[in-house]
């Protein structure tokens, strides 16, 4: 239960969301101005809508979720997690044992590695609370065996894969190294912004991997299992891997890597004209959890401008409101595009740059995307 100021901060955040969070609240007359490139909708897949993004926290019919073998139906009296491989002390937990444990909340983006791959499929990320109870406490209370390198984590999803001339029936599995299974950021999460987790996003338990995108956030979790040997199973060797190319001066080199952590990215969401002329123009950007230093916009052919972005750290892993306001717009056609800047100095590449260029997988989608529009 919440009480006092506790509770007045949740309700403010749920009916201001935007002021909450530093950024001006909308007024209420302000006037959306359509993207002349709409986006084609994706029929019966909840996503992001770009021009409806006013609140921080992601309504549960516009978060997306995908699943590999199909969504799988727990029993949740039934269901069990079992803790198993390399540990000095087997165990297995039900769900009333795993929540009895010490709960901790995180409020983290989460994104398909897919996102932003085509037109059809821009809005495959949303930003939400999540609660559970950490993982790094239970697996060093399983213990570790001497040799022990990784954690692979398994959901109740399955399906017969054909691997070499034979087929084998798979749980969806991903893995982490141990030191990234001990952070103490990831959780066995229960709740999805104070609620049960819905069926689709991984009733009743899910791993969550903040700064990673939402393939390591293995869903409907019923086994962890502690390995000596790297975990090559489909969704890390085969599936979710970046084929990248390196160009030289003789040659060009062409690299595979895994899907792991999210890559620094910025949107351009939507654009209202105020009371007083002005355009405000608004957007969403998100990285791995590496601190954002700055979102820059380019009207047109112009110079990049800083936007305002909330400096606050609300929480390292969520994303970033920013905007800019446009106080003597031009009539006519226009171009926006928006590029984040990380902590390290990784700057959001454009479409022709050698990083996204040379990449031939959809994976990692994380190019500049213009947006057009007529006054």
């Amino acid at each position: 239960m919440i009480k006092g100021s506790v509770a007045t901060a949740a309700l403010a955040l749920s009916q201001f969301p935007l002021r909450s969070f530093g950024l001006p609240e909308p007024e209420e007359n302000e006037i959306l101005i359509p993207f002349t490139d709409k986006l084609p909708a994706t029929p019966n897949r909840p996503m992001i809508q770009w021009e409806q993004l006013t609140e921080w926290m992601t309504p549960e019919k516009d978060f997306f979720a995908v699943s590999h073998y199909g969504p799988a139906k727990v029993d949740a009296e039934k269901w069990n997690l079992e803790v198993s491989g390399l540990v000095k002390h087997p165990k297995t937990f039900s769900l009333a044992g795993i929540k009895a444990r010490k709960r901790r909340e995180i409020t983290a983006t989460l994104e398909c590695s897919g996102n932003g791959s085509s037109p059809t499929f821009m809005g495959a990320v949303g930003n939400t609370k999540w609660a559970g109870t950490p993982l790094g406490p239970l697996l060093k209370e399983c213990g570790f065996q001497k040799g022990a390198i990784e954690v692979a984590f398994f959901g109740t999803d399955e399906k017969k894969e054909k691997i070499k001339d034979n087929e084998y029936l798979q749980n969806f599995g991903r893995s982490l190294t141990i030191a990234d299974a001990l952070d103490d950021r990831i959780l066995l999460a229960y709740e999805m912004n104070g609620k049960p987790l819905p069926p689709e996003h991984g009733f009743p338990l899910r791993l969550i991997v903040p700064g990673w995108y939402g393939v390591a956030w293995v869903k409907w979790l019923k086994r962890i299992e502690v390995l000596d040997h790297r975990f090559m199973g489909r969704f890390m060797a085969r599936d979710y891997v970046t084929i990248r190319g390196e160009e030289r001066p003789d040659c060009t080199i062409w690299r595979e890597t895994s899907v792991t952590k999210m890559n620094v990215k910025s949107v351009v969401a939507r654009v209202v004209r105020r009371s007083d002329g002005s355009l405000r123009i608004s957007g969403a950007a998100w990285t791995d959890g590496t601190p954002l230093e700055r979102v820059e916009l380019k009207i047109d052919d112009g110079s990049w401008i800083e936007t305002h972005t909330d400096k606050r750290n609300q929480s390292k892993y969520a994303w970033t409101f920013w905007h800019y306001d446009w106080q003597h717009p031009l009539s006519g056609e226009h171009t926006l595009v928006s590029r984040a800047t990380d902590a390290n100095g990784v700057i959001q590449p454009s479409a022709d740059d050698p990083r996204i260029k040379l990449k031939k997988t959809y994976y990692e989608a994380n190019q500049q995307y213009p947006r057009k529009f007529s006054i």
